[in-house]
């Protein structure tokens, strides 16, 4: 596939809880193509984007949709049905990777090590704890830290948690349970078949929450981290091989939690993220450029591997295969 000119129709917007952040990545991405002489077409999804799609009759579809259902294999699905070239992951692999239960059942019989953990319904909270404190509780089906809460031993919520304290169990019927981590908040990207580095996230305060991610100056990140060798190498093995497990295309991002009083014994795979953000803050660009790939190449890297993929046997759409 040649460099272009492409016209590329950019897919942001959307009305999950993560509807800023992607406005912000698709209005970057469409300007990093604007000035490599792309033509570009941008579509904030809403009930009549299949329609809009076709009007367009892009070359490619960049999808910097985040959250629901712009990331968990609905959009996907309707791209493939409609024969469409589009950026990152296919459906198969959109809807196990958003699902938390579903990415651990895909990747531990893998030997790739993750929290356990339960699902619980939230009215159960109210009456006892599903697990020892501290532990996590998180929607199973969201990204970018929505929603996560960290109950302490200290009954930051209650004791058991209070029907009305603030917390995603007022928003969502079923929450994961998960141990709680202590230790170090780590990040690797991957770009087609390579891990990129390692970024070690230092939040002001709190934790590494929606907030954190998405406001300047509220997170130090620590590009490539400042780590024992072997756990960088780990990371980076270990998000090189959950991206090729569950079958995630172009750019992919693995966080992970380190216990650094436990060595190698004591790092997890927290999630797989299928589209990553492209913000100023997001940490995609920021490791690929430390590697001297820029912005716009990114931009084109992740566009360039769509195209070339529709012209093997997949043609009618991304697929998972």
């Amino acid at each position: 596939m040649t460099r272009g000119p492409w016209h590329v129709a950019v897919l942001m917007g959307g009305w999950s809880a993560e509807r800023p952040v992607s406005l912000s990545s698709g209005e970057g991405v469409a300007k990093a193509l604007e000035s490599r002489g792309h033509r570009v077409t941008r579509i904030d999804m809403d009930r009549n984007v299949a329609a809009r799609l076709a009007e367009t009759r892009a070359d490619v579809i960049f999808n910097a949709l985040h959250g629901v259902p712009g990331e968990d294999g609905t959009v996907q699905g309707m791209m493939d049905l409609m024969g469409l070239t589009y950026t990152h992951s296919g459906l198969a692999t959109s809807v196990i990777a958003i699902d938390k239960q579903l990415t651990k059942q895909a990747l531990v019989p893998h030997g790739i090590p993750m929290p356990g953990g339960q699902i619980v319904e939230s009215e159960s909270l109210f009456t006892a704890d599903p697990l020892p404190r501290p532990y996590v509780l998180k929607p199973v089906n969201e990204g970018s830290s929505v929603g996560v809460a960290i109950v302490t031993a200290e009954g930051n919520y209650g004791n058991p948690i209070a029907r009305d304290s603030v917390g995603p169990w007022q928003d969502f019927p079923e929450l994961l349970a998960e141990p709680y981590i202590r230790g170090r908040e780590l990040t690797t990207a991957v770009l087609g078949d390579e891990a990129l580095l390692v970024t070690e996230l230092r939040p002001k305060s709190g934790f590494y929450d929606f907030d954190a991610k998405y406001t300047d100056g509220m997170t130090e990140h620590v590009c490539p981290a400042d780590l024992p060798p072997e756990i960088t190498e780990a990371c980076k093995a270990i998000a090189l091989r959950a991206h090729q497990l569950l079958g995630c295309k172009g750019a992919s991002r693995a966080d992970f939690r380190w216990d650094d009083t436990q060595g190698i014994e004591g790092l997890f795979l927290l999630e797989v993220n299928t589209q990553p953000g492209m913000t100023p803050l997001s940490l995609v660009p920021e490791q690929a450029a430390k590697l001297g790939i820029d912005y716009a190449t990114l931009v084109e890297t992740i566009v360039e591997e769509a195209l070339n993929r529709a012209q093997g046997p997949y043609k009618a759409g991304n697929g998972d295969g």
